[in-house]
């Protein structure tokens, strides 16, 4: 609580809000909050209603409101009408981290809510999105993340401001999950791709023949044996634009890929092509400066048997890729991402590239990375 009373020292003119989160005993973390100071005090929706009855009686004791946090609570707009029937004076709709993870909007619910009390938002907002809120009839818009892990938070809360004050909606075409993923693994490394999958998903041995060149697709998997290029070709003619042909040869002596499939990829638009095994032409390859990944190069080339097949589950650097998994791949190696939780892990590796930015910002400005991480306090003992 003296974080709030802190706050009505510093600001005595202003609305104080005190996130309390409160589950239980309503009213006796309302009487605390407003005795601090707040004139606000948040709740979670999800409580009981025996606790939102009890902190509803607190608050009209001690004179201040209610809002109501609806994060992870089952159906939010159903509980934001019964929130409204208990007395609650003001309905938060907040949408968690890893919910926004999984693809979950705050203004989606914003939208299909029909109650007769001010309604807050939050939940990965920023300038666009803050705009929407208005718009779409919120009266209170929360922001944090888009701001505190800015590299310039002045910036950042005064563009969030001044759309908050004059929005406007600018007119984005709705695109697929699919595209939505593609277009954030574009702008994220694959260092920051492993650190988001804890770690996971790097490819063993394989490394970029083209150096500055990047991929991002979703995979057509080949398997062949040794030198047996067929199936690595005939997988050109199955794959679509922006797709990544991933290659397990298993044997980085002999090649089942060159300058003349790397050719065909072109003019089909593949994005991309990852050998578990070794390429040749790389000269050529690199006038073109196609993505090709491999584990090796080598002059010589086997023939075209015809063994194997085309988008079964392979093995590819010591990592599971399914056929429709997400392939990155830049200068530091080649991670795989599985298809079922593709959009989440290019969220989450949105949210470490942000990170990241941050803490380059602070080292710039004179720190140094054990002092910005606070790595001697945090350090096991």
């Amino acid at each position: 609580m003296n974080a709030v009373r802190k706050l009505k020292a510093a600001f005595p003119g202003h609305i104080i809000l005190a996130d309390m989160k409160t589950v239980d005993t309503g009213a006796m973390e309302v009487e605390m909050a407003a005795k601090a100071g707040a004139d606000i005090v948040i709740i979670l929706g999800s409580a009981d209603n025996s606790a939102i009855n009890e902190a509803v009686r607190s608050a009209r004791k001690y004179g201040v409101k209610i809002m109501a946090d609806l994060i992870s609570a089952h159906a939010p707009s159903k509980r934001a009408k019964e929130l409204t029937e208990l007395g609650i004076d003001y309905i938060n709709i907040h949408v968690g981290i890893d919910q926004q993870m999984m693809g979950e909007d705050p203004l989606h619910i914003l939208k299909s809510l029909k109650i007769n009390v001010p309604i807050a938002v939050a939940g990965g907002l920023d300038a666009g999105s803050a705009a929407s809120a208005v718009i779409s009839g919120a009266s209170v818009v929360i922001v944090g993340g888009n701001i505190v892990r800015s590299s310039n938070v002045t910036a950042s809360a005064k563009a969030i401001r001044e759309s908050i004050d004059n929005p406007e909606i600018a007119t984005i075409p709705e695109r697929t999950m699919d595209e939505k993923t593609i277009e954030l693994l574009k702008n994220v490394s694959t260092p920051n791709i492993s650190d988001a999958m804890h770690r996971k998903g790097a490819m063993k041995n394989i490394h970029s023949i083209c150096i500055g060149t990047k991929t991002v697709g979703k995979a057509v998997t080949v398997q062949t044996f040794a030198g047996d290029w067929a199936k690595s070709v005939e997988a050109i003619d199955i794959a679509g634009a922006g797709d990544v042909i991933v290659i397990y040869n298993g044997s980085p002596h002999i090649a089942p890929w060159g300058e003349l499939a790397t050719l065909s990829c072109i003019n089909k638009g593949v994005a991309g092509v990852v050998i578990d095994g070794a390429v040749r032409d790389v000269d050529d390859i690199r006038i073109i400066n196609f993505p090709v990944f491999a584990t090796s190069i080598v002059p010589n080339a086997g023939d075209p048997k015809g063994f194997g097949e085309i988008n079964a589950q392979i093995q590819c650097g010591g990592q599971t890729v399914n056929p429709g998994d997400f392939i990155v791949g830049d200068d530091n190696g080649v991670v795989v991402i599985p298809k079922e939780r593709a959009y989440e892990i290019a969220r989450r590796s949105v949210e470490v590239e942000k990170n990241e930015r941050r803490i380059r910002d602070e080292i710039k400005r004179g720190k140094t990375l054990s002092e910005v991480l606070y790595l001697e306090k945090w350090e096991k003992k």
